[in-house]
């Protein structure tokens, strides 16, 4: 029953996506405007931007992922400990 919710989410939220522009157009324009005056450390500042605020959420899983694991490794390595205490 979970895997059919999670299937039927992972479908509708591919429906309900409109197409959208990668950009602000304040964005767009300021990144238009410096290239065409022959800077580029505007584009690259804010592709900086979008990589850090692409990563965060990934880190903020990922370390959620480490505590659950360290945790579930040590309530495992408990239960076998018991297990041989007892036998």
């Amino acid at each position: 029953m979970k895997k059919i919710f999670f299937v039927l989410v992972i479908v509708l939220s591919f429906f309900s996506i409109d197409t959208t522009m990668a950009q602000c157009p304040m964005c767009k324009t300021a990144v238009e405007s410096s290239i065409k005056s022959g800077q580029n450390n505007v584009g690259k500042g804010l592709n900086d931007g979008i990589l850090y605020l692409l990563a965060a959420p990934y880190l903020f899983v990922g370390a959620l992922g480490v505590i659950w694991f360290k945790k579930y490794r040590a309530k495992q390595m408990n239960a076998s400990d018991e297990n041989l205490t007892a036998n």
